[in-house]
């Protein structure tokens, strides 16, 4: 590989890293570091050939828009939530290109530096809520079995542990399954179920126009975005998002 076509591949690499970053987080969802870069190999592959003589078709319309998908599928994979983040990323692409054109004397240094200060306006300025959304990782222990989830931080999750009165962390019931081993009739029949692990207990909870509860149980080593302890977990029996963006609810523990 020549030095042309090794600095093409980093500047490309420096600039859709940065970029990934700063879709991710305008959506508000957790920046996934490894993925990103990843993601951002490829692209820095992808102009590196596009040099090439036989791999100059590379660089048309068409395949531009397939790299843009093939970056964003290995960044944040292939749901609905993803694709939202991707179109993000397409955007601040061509937001890019424009800057970078319109500065017109820029050179490399002018198209890092733009692309350095789109990530820190997305980062900081918009502080990654978009629409008022926000998304935390979560990471929950139970036995020998570890699961690492996207919550939706819900200012207007008011459910309380009745004893102590903090914050529940609520899960989907796929979460609720997999972490316990609890069946789908479990969770939906909660007084019932309450005995059948140790620990479990019930919670109420009112919804518009309906009074019911929740099985619930005392978990040691939660993680939720850089807080980290002990938290009640209550377990819902359906899941969560219809989009699967997220598999959690949690109001002020973060």
């Amino acid at each position: 590989m020549s030095a042309y076509t090794s600095g093409v591949f980093f500047i490309s690499f420096l600039v859709s890293f940065l970029l990934l970053l700063a879709a991710t987080r305008l959506c508000g969802y957790p920046i996934q570091y490894i993925r990103a870069a990843l993601a951002a190999v490829f692209a820095g592959v992808y102009a590196a050939c596009c040099l090439l003589p036989d791999f100059y078709f590379l660089g048309n319309m068409l395949w531009r828009i397939v790299s843009i998908g093939a970056i964003s599928a290995i960044a944040y994979g292939l749901t609905k939530s993803a694709f939202r983040i991707g179109v993000i990323f397409a955007f601040l692409s061509m937001a890019l290109g424009g800057a970078v054109v319109g500065m017109e004397q820029g050179g490399v240094i002018g198209i890092l530096c733009t692309a350095a200060v789109l990530c820190l306006l997305c980062c900081f300025g918009f502080r990654g809520r978009v629409g008022g959304t926000r998304f935390v990782p979560v990471e929950l222990s139970y036995g020998d079995k570890r699961l690492c989830i996207t919550a939706l931080q819900d200012t207007g999750n008011m459910l309380r542990d009745p004893i102590t009165g903090r914050d529940v962390l609520v899960v989907g019931g796929d979460v609720a399954r997999e972490l316990t081993g609890l069946t789908a009739q479990q969770l939906q029949s909660p007084v019932e179920s309450v005995g059948i692990l140790p620990g479990l207990r019930l919670i109420p909870y009112h919804s518009v126009g309906a009074s019911s509860f929740l099985l619930a149980m005392r978990m040691q080593n939660v993680k939720i975005g850089k807080w980290q302890g002990s938290t009640l977990v209550a377990f819902a029996p359906e899941g969560l998002s219809a989009e699967g963006a997220y598999q959690a609810l949690t109001g002020g523990i973060v």
